[in-house]
């Protein structure tokens, strides 16, 4: 590989950071990194009907997040600026190639209407064939041509640009990716417009000129780009320039359906922002994405960013379909959690105060205790950090009401000896009492009464938790307030046990 590899994440401000956008953009910066080239990020503005307010901002933001930092960007201009489709129209760089293509005879004016162009669909459907457009200067001389196009500019038609199609020629290139793929021309669907009537460059075309402008020397992008490739080819050959290396990845399908993962899809969170918004950890997130489509050698499947990028191989990435597996997802968050948990700590004591469970100052206040309640909850067991609110919220902050099935256990035989003895029992233990003595206590319990397991420990747990469930309870005692407790137990013995 050459040392002047330049490839670029070129997002357009219409969304938010969708999974499989990240992926693109996380396979580019790989690309790079790991050969010592250059990242760019390129906005691809020209649909401005569709960009959303923010957009850019929220694609940059993320791929910070990600971990993922750029060499040329619209806030980091290089050389091959602007870095947005918008401002490269604007200073002309797309109008001089297409006055030369028109010059050549390789593009031509269009002033088909709508209207037309449906009843030309109407027709070849009508007939089986195959849709494509319909030459409307068949014949014709050039003078002829431009007399024609004085006789609709007359009539107040504005015209589109449309590409001649050279339908004879297989277009072929060895893909990084998918091996060697030929298209022929005519599966293009006839002449496609490279210019729309409100003078705006299209996506296939601009795309072009921004790539051989900005010197990029690979193409990494989605597998729905291959038919896409032709179109950008006959630019390339139409204007003399050397075409890139492209390589386009497998698609991402729901891991659940087999579907091609849709922004429809409704049952699969798809957006990085929504992982982040739940407590989901950036290199959590680039592990995953990182094996949707590529595949390390041997079997481990935890990676830091900086460790996808020491072994990244182009050519171990997958033809075949690439799964997203939302439990997968959660597992490696899990593992990375785990690994980390001091420097997890404070956004899981982020999760508790947004959720209003205690307020800020608290937090800091009483952050030792928060932290050992945060691990007696079971921290080792979430799958994002916004999990850990359920968590700690009983009995921690709240109480739970009682349930007529926890008022059965009050109330059975068993159960108001139980209740009765852990009142004693409790009562007499110093505040200080540790996990061990709880226990030791509650075993002395149940060797007086001979009552075991669920008899034993429900009536327990309701009268000091409002539970029948949950952490370890003799962990749980050290760490809940004494009064607290003992109010809980005299109002349960109030309501249930007189």
């Amino acid at each position: 590989m050459t040392d002047d590899i330049r490839v670029r994440y070129a997002p357009s401000p219409t969304g938010y950071l969708h999974i499989g956008n990240a992926r693109t953009a996380l396979f580019n910066w790989l690309f790079a990194r790991h050969y010592n080239g250059t990242f760019i990020i390129r906005i691809e503005d020209t649909d401005s009907a569709r960009n959303i307010e923010n957009g850019e901002q929220s694609q940059l933001e993320n791929l910070k997040w990600l971990g993922l930092d750029w060499d040329e960007a619209p806030d980091m201009p290089g050389e091959y600026g602007p870095y947005r489709q918008s401002e490269r129209n604007e200073a002309g760089m797309y109008q001089e190639y297409i006055d030369a293509l028109l010059e050549q005879g390789l593009a031509y004016k269009s002033y088909k209407t709508s209207e037309q162009l449906a009843a030309e669909r109407e027709a070849q459907q009508a007939a089986k064939q195959a849709p494509h457009y319909v030459y409307e200067y068949e014949g014709l001389t050039d003078a002829e041509r431009e007399a024609k196009y004085a006789e609709f500019e007359a009539q107040g038609l504005k015209p589109v640009i449309r590409f001649r199609v050279p339908e004879e020629k297989v277009f072929a290139w060895d893909d990084i990716v998918k091996g060697h793929i030929e298209i022929g021309a005519k599966e293009v669907g006839g002449d496609w417009v490279i210019q729309k009537a409100d003078g705006m460059p299209t996506y296939n075309f601009a795309v072009v000129v921004d790539d051989h402008l900005m010197k990029i020397s690979h193409v990494l992008r989605g597998d729905d780009h291959v038919s896409n490739t032709p179109k950008q080819m006959m630019i390339y050959e139409a204007l003399g320039w050397d075409v890139p290396a492209f390589g386009h990845m497998a698609l991402i399908i729901n891991g659940a359906t087999g579907k091609k993962l849709s922004k429809r899809d409704n049952d699969v969170l798809q957006f990085v922002e929504q992982y982040r918004e739940l407590g989901y950890q950036p290199e959590a997130m680039d592990n995953f994405i990182g094996l949707l489509g590529w595949s390390p050698k041997g079997e481990d499947e935890i990676f830091s960013l900086e460790e996808f990028k020491q072994m990244f191989d182009e050519k171990r990435l997958s033809k075949a379909n690439a799964k997203f597996d939302q439990k997968k997802l959660e597992w490696i968050n899990n593992q990375w959690i785990r690994r980390d948990k001091d420097r997890i700590m404070p956004q899981l004591f982020d999760q508790i105060v947004e959720a209003g469970l205690i307020s800020a100052e608290d937090a800091e206040k009483k952050s030792d205790w928060l932290k050992e309640v945060i691990e007696v909850a079971g921290v080792d067991g979430i799958s994002y950090t916004k999990q850990i609110v359920d968590l700690v919220r009983e009995p921690f902050f709240q109480l739970f009401p009682v349930t007529d099935e926890m008022v059965e256990y009050l109330q059975s035989e068993d159960g108001r000896k139980v209740a009765a003895a852990w009142e004693k029992a409790y009562t007499a233990l110093p505040e200080d009492t540790d996990a061990a003595t709880y226990m030791a206590t509650i075993r002395g319990i149940q060797n007086e009464l001979e009552i075991k397991g669920r008899n034993l420990w429900n009536p327990i747990r309701i009268v000091t938790t409002h539970q029948v469930q949950g952490p370890n309870l003799p962990e749980m005692l050290v760490l809940l307030n004494k009064e607290e407790v003992l109010k809980t137990m005299a109002d349960v013995k109030a309501k249930y046990l007189q």
